[in-house]
């Protein structure tokens, strides 16, 4: 597998039924792409999405195609589907029509990595989900190697590596951060445990526009935010939470945030004029970023240590925060985003990870034992409306909605499921 390969010389990839499935027919749920981690706005929302009739008893794959592995989940723009894989010791980026499961284009290149032994469950990756903006594929590996693709064609418009300018070309189990696209430029942290630089790369052409060396990266993947009157780029470093001015990269504000085992991975999330952060056994806790005389602040409002975030992200609906806390052995909760009051807390023992999506009164949670469970957004406890158990293989990447269905990926396919 060198360079571009179609749908005819991959054998590896095999549709289910796909030429006789046409999305067109679908009941739409909803339209919009779900273009980059979490989606549009970064924050897990499925907007426009309609309330089916009656929730199917069973959900039935339109197609379903063998990718490869890795936890990087799908991007969908327009009609075609993007996902990052490894096969052996190669990373793959590869296009399919969202209507039939059909190879449009694929790319692959040298990737070999070494997982660390701690982390050797997880695999070799990839992690990271790629971002499509401006008609560009933006990809970045398990070991750093950041792609520009032409999406029409998958041509290579340009490619970074940055062998030499750390020590490692990774954090210490591996690159897991999603990079985000913000007026023209892609921005992303690179380097390797305690020496890195928060970047920002021209979209167009690769070159760098402004660096932040104070910290290494994480796993976290950053959100952009107005606050207090100055666009900011907002993510968890490997020591710190961390805001820098997104035109400039120039540090605004800076709190120490530290994980066991070094792990700080949840996305922010932002609730009016505060920011929801958590972390492994860190509880949950809202900041609030103020302009003084000095410049930016960021002051605590409130913390819940009876939640506390792993590998996943809330999502937050109204004056609510719902997630998964990785305390009591799995469990998710509802917490009042405005005081961090717990509203209700699940069952119990739930696993190792949920994602989740907020879609209209529902949310959407995909955990890794590959059960869909579909919830009722409310304050006043956990109601089950749907369970689906939906692959054979564990499910760690985050589903990705698209008209007419879910995209769920599992350890080496991707199907497109009905709603």
């Amino acid at each position: 597998m060198k360079g571009t390969i179609m749908a005819r010389r991959c054998p590896w990839t095999v549709p289910i039924f796909a030429a006789v499935v046409i999305l067109a027919l679908l009941s739409p749920a909803w339209a919009q792409d779900w273009n980059q981690w979490r989606g549009p706005n970064r924050d897990g929302v499925v907007a426009g999405f309609t309330v089916p009739q009656a929730w199917p008893e069973t959900l039935t794959p339109a197609w379903k195609v063998t990718v490869g592995a890795g936890y990087s989940s799908p991007v969908v723009s327009g009609g075609t589907v993007y996902v990052l894989s490894r096969v052996e010791a190669r990373e793959v980026v590869s296009a399919f029509d969202i209507a039939t499961g059909k190879l449009v284009w694929q790319d692959a290149y040298d990737a070999p990595y070494t997982v660390n032994p701690v982390a050797a469950r997880h695999g070799p990756g990839p992690k990271s989900t790629p971002v499509i903006a401006g008609g560009r594929l933006y990809t970045f590996g398990i070991t750093e190697i950041l792609s520009c693709y032409d999406v029409a064609k998958g041509k290579v418009l340009w490619r970074k590596t940055f062998t030499g300018q750390f020590p490692a070309t990774s954090p210490t189990y591996g690159t897991a951060a999603s990079p985000i696209v913000d007026r023209g430029l892609v921005i992303v942290h690179v380097g390797t445990a305690k020496q890195g630089a928060l970047t920002a790369f021209d979209a167009t052409t690769g070159d760098v526009k402004w660096q932040w060396t104070g910290d290494g990266p994480s796993y976290a993947s950053p959100i952009v935010v107005e606050m207090a009157g100055v666009r900011q780029v907002v993510t968890q470093s490997e020591t710190s939470i961390v805001s820098v001015a997104a035109a400039t990269g120039a540090l605004l504000w800076k709190m120490p945030f530290t994980t066991p085992y070094v792990q700080n991975i949840v996305t922010p999330v932002l609730y009016k004029d505060t920011l929801i952060f958590s972390g492994l056994e860190q509880g949950m806790f809202a900041v609030r970023v103020a302009k003084g005389a000095s410049g930016l602040t960021a002051e605590r409002l409130w913390k819940n240590d009876q939640v506390s975030m792993y590998m996943n992200s809330p999502v937050v609906k109204g004056d609510l925060i719902f997630g998964y806390s990785n305390r009591n052995r799995g469990q998710y909760f509802c917490v009042d985003a405005t005081t961090g009051k717990t509203m209700w807390l699940g069952e119990p023992r739930q696993g190792d990870n949920a994602a989740l999506l907020l879609a209209g009164n529902f949310i959407l949670s995909l955990n890794n034992d590959a059960d869909l469970i579909v919830t009722n957004a409310v304050g006043s406890g956990y109601e089950v409306v749907k369970k689906y158990h939906v692959a054979e293989s564990a499910t760690y990447a985050h589903p990705a909605p698209t008209r007419g269905g879910l995209l769920v990926r599992d350890a080496n396919t991707l199907a497109l499921l009905k709603l």
